[in-house]
């Protein structure tokens, strides 16, 4: 009788019927950790250079809202193509990654202009956290167990929840002052974001692993990179906001 090894991860894009709905590959035409390692890295170049280029056109030039726009409609489709095609991911991943680099290269501009020196910190502590949690998962140190995966896959759930809200309300001129206030809650709201998007690297490692270990097919190297690089930029972006909300208090 086949048995499923259960995989479960927070990050929409790794949900838990991915790989068991991959056909099983052997040898060159099969996954590796490698492989996916190599094309996070290349996915993150690309997004780098676009990133650089909305950047270096200045907060005050009247394109880099429309490059922001570009960058956030057209990453949203190209996201979710990948996400019902997984098989289109060699094509639509770096697509992705230079959409997400057009739209944080102008939302950095932004920050960076109301708070100088915010982004490089947002970058290392960004990349810091990375470095960090891959060391503790490949250590051991930290065991993605099923109880594990479900608190994290339940509080990603209740954020993307209390955003979605936050957004339907700002469509009605109203908000939700707590969690984007500067107070107390407001950070250790934003600290508990931060902690969930960090976490859900951690799945990340392990769904990828796992993948990797059930001979998962060769594309699917590019669909891992892409499921990271959607962590590393949600958790980007919160660090943004924890530091700039930790400046307002300051």
């Amino acid at each position: 009788m086949a048995t499923h090894i259960p995989m479960r991860s927070g990050n929409p894009a790794l949900s838990a019927e991915t790989f068991r709905a991959a056909p099983r590959t052997l040898g060159d035409e099969a996954m590796t950790i490698q492989g996916t390692v190599n094309k996070t890295a290349l996915s993150l170049l690309i997004l780098l250079v676009t990133a650089s280029y909305t950047w270096n056109l200045g907060v005050r030039n009247p394109q880099v809202p429309v490059f922001m726009m570009i960058g956030l409609i057209g990453g949203l489709i190209v996201a979710m193509a990948t996400i019902f095609k997984q098989t289109w991911a060699p094509i639509t991943t770096p697509m992705y990654a230079g959409l997400e680099g057009l739209a944080l290269g102008g939302i950095s501009a932004v920050f960076e202009a109301r708070y100088p020196g915010l982004v490089s910190q947002a970058v290392f502590l960004t990349f810091g956290t990375l470095g960090a949690l891959l060391m503790a998962y490949r250590s051991g140190l930290i065991k993605p167990t099923e109880n594990f995966k479900l608190g994290v896959f339940a509080a990603t759930g209740g954020i993307a929840l209390v955003y979605l809200v936050s957004f339907v309300m700002s469509l009605f001129g109203a908000s939700i002052p707590l969690i984007n206030s500067s107070g107390t809650f407001g950070i250790l709201f934003s600290l508990f974001v931060v902690g969930i998007a960090a976490l859900n690297l951690v799945l990340d490692f392990d769904f990828i692993e796992q993948g990797a270990a059930r001979g998962a097919p060769k594309y699917m190297e590019w669909y891992g990179a892409f499921g990271l690089l959607v962590t590393l930029v949600w958790l980007y972006l919160e660090m943004l906001r924890l530091l700039a909300k930790l400046q307002d208090r300051s």
